[in-house]
């Protein structure tokens, strides 16, 4: 099993038009670009597997649908200002790239899913490091 978990959370702007390029550059890099680099890399491996399966560590940020309209999830304000926009959209992007690693090795009989485990006690962001539930509990959700 190969489960992509690293990820960064830049955005400190509270509107999408205050967030340098560089931040999403910066962002993807980690949350997007990564993904692709290692899970290409452990292809070989994971068609040697007797249950080969990977595990993309999302966000229900990255949901389109719930990036549009009222949410009890997120803080309308923040969805309709863009913020954390950089970490948002590289969700979003993670969530396509899953579809498609899903079809594209669905004939190597490996199995490609998302996980997207809710705010968490981690070193993310400011927010995450006062919430409730830590990475552990989290990782129930991929049994």
């Amino acid at each position: 099993m190969l489960v992509n978990n690293a990820g960064v959370s830049l955005d400190t702007a509270s509107v999408v038009t205050d967030v340098e390029t560089d931040v999403f550059c910066r962002t993807y890099e980690t949350n997007v670009f990564g993904v692709v680099a290692v899970t290409n890399a452990f292809v070989p491996a994971l068609r040697r597997s007797a249950h080969p399966r990977v595990v993309n560590v999302s966000s229900g940020t990255g949901s389109l649908t719930w990036s549009t309209g009222v949410n009890p999830q997120f803080d309308f304000h923040a969805t309709a200002t863009g913020a954390g926009a950089a970490y948002r959209s590289s969700k979003a992007a993670l969530n396509a790239l899953t579809v498609f690693y899903a079809h594209a090795l669905s004939a190597d009989r490996i199995k490609v899913n998302a996980l997207a485990p809710g705010l968490r006690k981690t070193s993310l962001n400011p927010v995450a490091a006062t919430a409730g539930g830590g990475p552990a509990e989290a990782a129930a959700g991929l049994s």
